[in-house]
């Protein structure tokens, strides 16, 4: 048995990017653990919100609610503060992930890694999926405590822009008509196919997958678009995850299959 930890800026961002890894190394008998570097301070407020509950509480029921789906073993928390989008005025404040000295949240990592003795380590690529300051602070901290912690097996998760793209424009037809599409391209989604070195098959896993997602409301509302997709279009669109292995094989070697594979080497 090896131990997985996940590493996520908010609470859902597991459910969108590596639940089907996290549900199908726990049934292959791994140990899953994921790791919050906020609560999602700044996401939307919904309006069903409970008067005596703030978003950070809501969002933390529901990211352990997700992760309890996936059947997850632990969840924890850096303690930072969400950052907000970029050129959001809050970014600078001094409790906000994007604000924390890199050092300072990698040992708080570092902590769990060590802790778990964590064989393999997922964050984000150098743009953090998407720009988003919390998630390109992930990176960062990602590789920062991995080195800490001497975790050997590292991986960045993303997305295949390429792919998702073609999948995106190939099933709009299947979309209720008030349902809107992200645009990948405009959102500069994920990194290109020429650098990706690892997909994993979660094809198994989808059902979760969506659960998952369903179970951040506040966030994932019953309307979005990841939600109102037809279950085999789903299954199509999220039943692969993105990896690049911290020293991997570019393409054009064969893409790696298993995140684990690395361990007996």
């Amino acid at each position: 048995m090896a131990t997985l930890v996940c590493l996520h800026a908010h609470p859902d961002d597991e459910a969108i990017a590596t639940s089907g890894v996290l549900a199908k190394a726990k049934a292959a008998g791994h140990r899953t653990v994921v790791v919050f570097a906020t609560r999602g301070e700044l996401g939307e407020v919904p309006e069903w919100i409970e008067p005596d509950e703030t978003l950070a509480q809501l969002r933390t029921r529901e990211a352990e609610a997700a992760c309890a789906i996936l059947g997850v073993d632990r969840v924890a928390w850096l303690g930072y503060r969400d950052s907000g989008v970029e050129d959001d005025p809050r970014n600078g404040d001094a409790d906000t992930f994007h604000a924390a000295p890199l050092d300072e949240a990698a040992e708080r990592l570092r902590t769990i890694l060590s802790e778990e003795s964590a064989d393999v380590l997922t964050h984000y690529d150098e743009r953090g999926n998407y720009g988003h300051p919390d998630h390109i602070k992930v990176h960062l901290v990602g590789y920062r405590a991995a080195d800490l912690a001497g975790t050997r097996v590292v991986y960045e998760a993303t997305i295949d822009r390429d792919r998702v793209i073609e999948s995106i424009r190939a099933n709009t037809a299947d979309m209720p008509p008030d349902v809107e599409f992200p645009d990948p391209e405009e959102m500069e989604l994920g990194m290109p196919a020429s650098v990706i070195t690892t997909e994993i098959d979660v094809s198994g896993f989808t059902d979760l997958k969506r659960a998952a997602m369903a179970a951040h409301a506040s966030q994932i509302a019953e309307t979005s678009f990841f939600l109102q997709m037809p279950a085999d279009r789903f299954h199509e669109i999220f039943g692969v995850e993105w990896f690049i292995r911290r020293g991997g094989p570019l393409p054009p070697a064969p893409r790696e299959d298993d995140l684990f594979a690395q361990l007996d080497r």
